[in-house]
């Protein structure tokens, strides 16, 4: 690779021979690729709903809701844990509306089909059982 002030004179030797036709669309293509990237904000955005997709409860309460779902099942739930599992149940379904808006709005940000980012997220990240 040539160093740094080669490439630069190699460019200008270039430039210089180009038509005066073709100089206006080099002029743009070197505007826009000395720009400073806008990467940040939408990396910034991005960080952000992938805190949503990634979310999940914390071990003791995903733990506690194992518990309250086994009891279920087997008929064995006082009316206080009914109204705790159901509390539990509802806020899981806000948890997945949530995440459904951020992965929709990830796939807008990134260009791509909501499954195939669905799949990606996916394989990177480790199953969450309460949701």
């Amino acid at each position: 690779m040539l160093p740094a002030t080669d490439i630069r004179q190699k460019a200008i030797a270039l430039i210089g021979q180009l038509p005066q036709d073709k100089l206006m669309a080099v002029v743009q293509l070197l505007e826009f690729l000395a720009e400073p990237p806008q990467q940040s904000t939408v990396s910034t955005q991005e960080a952000e709903l992938l805190e949503v997709i990634e979310h999940h409860l914390p071990e003791d309460k995903q733990t506690r809701l194992k518990t309250l779902r086994n009891r279920s099942r087997l008929g064995e739930l006082s009316e206080a844990e009914h109204r705790e599992l159901i509390g539990y149940e509802d806020l899981l379904e806000q948890q997945r509306v949530e995440r459904l808006e951020a992965l929709i709005e990830l796939a807008k940000l990134r260009n791509i089909d909501i499954m195939c980012l669905n799949q990606q997220l996916q394989s990177k990240s480790q199953p969450s059982h309460a949701i």
